[in-house]
């Protein structure tokens, strides 16, 4: 019978051919679903989205999208965003509450340049509009598990998105998934620890490191136990035990616990805690992850003591800590090591603890 379970939780899939045309008026007719939350809804450029569209006027075969079907037969849309909302932004941008697409950057068909959509021939915006994509629809499912998984495997290699991003729409499938997630980005604008992180560079904020920082937070003092060596395998496997009900996870008390950890972090050590310091005792240089654990964790575990000291006391001690022979050696080569995570957790604890 475990066999025949098995063999349930398959992912059935059908292909189907829509034209440009049908999507819009499914779009408009809310029959598919485009939730931006799935992919950030235009990282592509002007020039990116133009050539798409001088490819599709081209008749060059464009890749496939994917939905997933819901309990009422509703579409969502889970890979092919870029493509997508690109045509359907050129076709009616109103639709998707984005400007007008103005053609740039097209290589071929130069005399596209400049022209809007209703500046094209007719017979042009016809070719547009019956152009076919296939489309790869997951039919209904209950399972939440098989839809997680299929979400990430979808968006693992050769994908644009970052790890973070992929968890944020991949928890977006499980049954209180969103309200998870949607409490990591509330706790990921906490003003102190915007302030704490500022150090984080905005390149990287664009792919949600800031959002990843705070799951990193949770799991580097509730996980630490599970982790192997792979950052995102510990991460991604934190994650799935919160929203499979594998670890008890009560949001509430964690998320006050977040903020208070980070409210101290913020009011005694600015945006220095996680970043190393010069001969004249300031932080330098970028947020530097491991230093980013060692001191949430030595924060977390001695909150009334380092309440009780002054913010030049934890400046000094953090120093100290930082240039400790221990904490170097388990920051250098090979840090990616439970032992070496375990020591400089360690060594900061042990200083700021005292």
């Amino acid at each position: 019978m475990k066999d025949q379970e098995d063999f349930d939780r398959q992912i059935r899939t059908s292909a189907v051919d829509f034209s440009f045309g049908e999507l819009l008026n499914l779009h408009n007719a809310h029959e598919i679903v485009i939730r931006p939350e799935y992919q950030r809804l235009f990282r592509w450029s002007n020039e990116q989205r133009s050539r798409l569209i001088e490819s599709i006027i081209l008749g060059l075969p464009i890749p496939p999208i994917f939905l997933i079907e819901d309990n009422d037969g509703i579409l969502e849309l889970i890979d092919g965003l870029q493509r997508t909302s690109s045509v359907l932004q050129f076709l009616d941008h109103a639709a998707i509450n984005e400007p007008e697409l103005v053609l740039i950057g097209c290589d071929i068909i130069q005399n596209l340049n400049g022209k809007r959509f209703i500046d094209i021939p007719l017979s042009i915006r016809l070719k547009v509009k019956r152009s076919p994509i296939r489309a790869t629809i997951i039919n209904k499912s209950g399972d939440a598990f098989v839809k997680y998984e299929m979400f990430k495997r979808l968006n693992t290699g050769g994908s644009l998105l970052s790890a973070q991003e992929i968890r944020n729409c991949s928890s977006r499938m499980v049954d209180g998934g969103k309200v998870f997630y949607d409490a990591i980005q509330e706790m990921a604008g906490h003003p102190s620890f915007v302030a704490a992180t500022a150090r984080l560079p905005d390149s990287f904020r664009e792919k949600r490191a800031d959002e990843e920082l705070v799951l990193r937070f949770f799991a580097v003092t509730l996980f630490r136990y599970m982790y192997k060596g792979n950052i995102e395998e510990w991460l991604d496997s934190f994650m799935e035990h919160v929203l499979f009900g594998k670890v008890g996870f009560d949001l509430p008390n964690e998320h006050r616990r977040f903020a208070a950890v980070f409210d101290l972090i913020s009011s005694t050590l600015g945006d220095e805690a996680f970043t190393r310091f010069n001969d004249g005792g300031r932080g330098v240089g970028r947020l530097a992850p491991a230093y980013y654990e060692a001191s949430v964790c030595a924060f977390d575990s001695n909150l009334d003591n380092i309440a009780n000291k002054s913010a030049a006391d934890v400046r000094s001690r953090l120093q100290a800590a930082f240039a400790d022979s221990r904490f170097l050696s388990a920051t250098g080569p090979g840090a990616n090591t439970i032992s070496k995570l375990e020591e400089r957790i360690a060594v900061v604890s042990e200083y700021l603890g005292k």
